[in-house]
């Protein structure tokens, strides 16, 4: 369970201390917020996540929760960390993680207000949420990143998404607040080298080894336990490969299919039955994203096979 915050500094209290004192930054255009404001409700003991991960975050925390002593030195704490890794396997939760263990608000940048069709204005809009990001201490989540920080030599893309970057990259130059900067993507190949090297730290999330795997079916099975005649080993070897949300949905849907036949206990039957589900679920996943890849192919273009070196 998550832990309670002090009465007296809830991120509840903070968030609405945000939307009080300060106007939401928002789009010319369309009157759009371009922040949401979340209350986070993760703890970094919450996660399960590899080692090498882990000791990342738990280190963002700590220079973050020590910048008054790093910066009598002319030091600056992690700033700005950049989430890189397959869909469902805990880069936004890890980011709200943070918001709470550092008591402050989450604020998540909404690319579908930010982005605009109107030259210049996409700029402008990033320029409004970094302005906001320094009023006062947060957490802002740059969730989906690629779709900002496109490679700038792709010839797929047009000119007004170059100068975006190249605005972006200004900005995070010139930052200087208190609070975290967190960019999250999946398809780290998309984007552009020079962002690597913009930022204090880069955190890999991988799909959860065994063990890992283990860990999140006996964490979701809290509230309703196994048959006897089911093996978490033989369970963990089943769910191989399966991100840490494909694993809580599988586990979600058999406790939900047992409450609805009647019985108090997961059978294996039911747990194999959500496995072949999610697997198919995958399967047709990657069968658009292989038909998706081929009409986007150019014989002339290769990418590097590994994100570029900071």
């Amino acid at each position: 369970m998550a832990r309670k915050l002090p009465e007296e500094q809830t991120v509840r209290d903070l968030k609405l201390t945000i939307t009080d004192s300060t106007t939401l930054p928002r789009d010319k255009e369309r009157g759009l917020s371009l922040v949401e404001l979340r209350e986070p409700q993760w703890c970094l003991e919450d996660l399960v996540l590899a080692d090498s991960a882990r000791k990342l975050l738990v280190r963002i925390v700590e220079e973050n929760r020590s910048s008054q002593l790093i910066r009598g030195f002319g030091l600056w704490p992690m700033r700005r960390a950049l989430f890189w890794g397959p869909p469902g396997c805990g880069k936004t939760v890890a980011a709200e993680a943070i918001a709470r263990e550092l008591y402050l608000p989450l604020a998540v940048v909404r690319f579908d207000a930010v982005i605009s069709s109107y030259l210049g204005e996409t700029s402008a809009n990033l320029r409004k949420v970094f302005d906001f990001a320094r009023q006062r201490a947060m957490v802002v989540l740059f969730d989906e990143f690629d779709a900002i920080g496109k490679m700038r030599e792709d010839r797929d893309e047009h000119g007004e998404l170059k100068r975006v970057v190249n605005a972006f990259l200004q900005m995070m130059d010139g930052f200087r607040a208190d609070g975290v900067m967190i960019a999250a993507t999946n398809h780290e190949r998309l984007l552009d080298s020079a962002l690597w090297r913009r930022f204090d730290e880069v955190v890999h999330f991988s799909r959860p080894d065994k063990h890992q795997i283990g860990d999140l079916v006996t964490r979701n099975l809290r509230q309703m336990p196994l048959a006897p005649n089911v093996f978490l080993k033989s369970l963990t070897a089943r769910m191989a490969g399966m991100t840490h949300a494909d694993i809580e949905r599988v586990v979600v849907n058999s406790m939900k299919s047992t409450i609805m036949s009647g019985e108090k206990e997961i059978s294996p039957t039911t747990i194999r039955e959500e496995i072949a589900k999610q697997r198919e679920r995958d399967n047709a996943a990657s069968g658009h994203l292989t038909r998706e890849s081929r009409t986007q192919k150019r014989p002339s273009r290769k990418r590097n096979a590994s994100p570029p070196r900071r």
